[in-house]
Order: structure tokens, then C-alpha cells, then sequence
């Protein structure tokens, strides 16, 4: 027997991604509802150490206190636990995934002829420019004044997702297209981690490990974009699922049902005030 070592991959990469997908899903979801749900600390000797909030929950029949910092402990705790490792092997997963699917068979699951008759190098080469152009946009938005505003900046990162959403379908076929949107979607979000929130907490912990006291703007840096990654979560989750359903992107206006998932995922309004 034949062993088909491409669909074994494939369905491994898919395993591996869902796996760190929920982890990481899960953790994001947990931690903005944890800031949502912090309450004001009691007890002055916390209040003094820089406590900000606190929150007491049960679960798993035990109880548990979270605690949160206006900026960060007075001194390094011995043991510190690091959300970053499930970012960082949903993007690679993911990637993986994209480059044996859709690279690897670009001729198939990329080119469509009858809207624009690339070579499968030359499609490959655009998906993978507007997964960096992607990056980039968003991240000199989120460093231009504009990104002072939150109202102004989502409304301009959805009416730039949009563009984009509108310019794949052009491109590719509609498959294609749909996941790319993603994976750009995608590649923001893990370059949020990797490029921003990662690094700024390292700049914490060293000032503290220094004795010096951290910029607090470096949290606050940091909680906006992982909170802009709470919320790109939505619209990434419905393209990864719309390969089962074809009604979603199997028509001229594939791009439109992507704007409406963007608008009620509250990308270009509530999310990000």
C-alpha cells in the first residue's frame, strides 16, 4: 500500500494547529475577561505593593486569586510562566499548513486562470506579500497617531481589511482568497506577540531584575495589541470553518460576507473603544 505521506502531514499540521489554536484562543479570552472582571483590591498592604485589581474564582473544586499590577511588582518573582509558546506554534502550524496546501499546490488551490492568470510562483509571492504588507500596515497605524484613538484606528483597520478581502478575491480563487485574508489576519496577530508584547515584557522584567522602574507605557502598549488580538480572533475562526461550507466563499461576493464577519466581530467599532 501507497502510503499518501502529503495527507498524512497535512492532517497532522491540522491537529497541531488546533491544539495550540485553542490554547492560545483560550488564553486570550480568558485574560481580557479576567481584566474585565477585576475588582478594586481590598486590602491596603496590597494597595501599597501596587496592586490594581483582584479577582477571586472557583473552579475545578478550588479557589484561585488573581492579582494585577498598575505596572509590575515591586521586585522579580522567583517563577514567572509566559504566554507565548501557543502563538507562536499556531502561526507556525498554520503557516506550515498554507505552504503544503496552497504554495506547495498553488496551480490548484491558488490560480484561478479565468480571474487572473498568474504563474503559481507569482501567486505564491503575492500571498506571501500581503501577509507581510499586512504586518506592516497595521503595525505603522497602530504606532501613527491615529493609533491614539481607538474609534479611528479600528475603523481604518477594517476599511484596510476590507481592501484587502476585496483585492485576494480579485486575485486568487475564491478559496484561495478567503484563506489568505486569515492568515494575514493571522500573521498580525502572532507578530503582535512576537514583535511587541513579548519584547515589551522582557523590557519589564529587566528593569526589574535592574531596579529600575518600568515604563508603564510598555503595558499599555502591550495590552492594546493583545487586546486587538482578542477580537481578530473572531473573523479568523469563521474563514477557518467557511472551508466547510462553500456558500461562504464559492461566489462573486465572497469578500462582502467576509466585511459583514468583520463588522460583527466588532472590528470597526465597539472592539477596539
Amino acid at each position: 500500500m501507497e502510503l499518501d505521506f502529503t495527507s498524512w502531514l497535512s492532517m497532522a499540521l491540522r491537529w497541531l494547529h488546533l491544539i495550540t489554536g485553542i490554547a492560545w484562543i483560550g488564553s486570550s479570552f480568558y485574560f481580557v475577561w479576567l481584566d474585565n472582571n477585576l475588582r478594586k483590591a481590598r486590602d491596603a498592604a496590597d494597595t501599597e505593593k501596587g496592586v490594581s485589581g483582584e479577582l477571586w474564582a472557583v473552579h475545578g473544586g478550588g479557589f484561585y486569586h488573581n492579582q494585577k499590577y498598575s505596572v509590575a511588582p515591586k521586585e522579580m518573582p522567583a517563577e514567572l510562566h509566559w504566554f507565548k509558546w501557543e502563538a507562536y506554534f499556531t502561526w507556525i502550524s498554520g503557516f506550515l499548513l498554507l505552504a503544503l496546501i496552497y504554495y506547495y499546490g498553488a496551480s490548484v488551490f491558488l490560480v484561478d486562470a479565468a480571474k487572473y492568470d498568474l504563474s503559481p510562483m507569482m501567486a505564491v509571492f503575492l500571498g506571501l506579500s500581503f501577509l507581510v504588507g499586512g504586518w506592516i500596515g497595521y503595525d505603522l497605524l497602530c504606532r501613527s497617531p491615529l493609533g491614539r484613538s481607538n474609534g479611528a484606528f479600528g475603523l481604518v483597520w477594517f476599511i484596510l481589511l476590507t481592501i484587502s478581502a476585496w483585492a485576494l478575491a480579485q486575485l486568487f480563487n475564491d478559496r484561495g482568497a478567503y484563506i489568505h485574508v486569515g492568515a494575514m489576519i493571522g500573521t498580525v496577530m502572532a507578530a503582535n506577540v512576537f514583535m511587541v508584547i513579548i519584547p515589551n515584557q522582557k523590557k519589564v522584567v529587566a528593569d526589574l531584575i535592574a531596579g529600575r522602574s518600568p515604563d508603564p507605557r510598555l503595558g499599555q502598549m502591550a495590552k492594546q495589541r493583545s487586546l486587538h488580538n482578542n477580537y481578530m480572533t473572531l473573523p479568523v475562526l469563521f474563514i477557518m470553518i467557511s472551508n466547510h461550507y462553500p456558500q461562504t466563499f464559492a461566489n462573486p461576493y465572497g469578500w462582502l460576507v467576509l466585511t459583514e464577519r468583520y463588522r460583527r466581530s466588532g472590528l470597526a467599532d465597539q472592539a477596539f473603544l
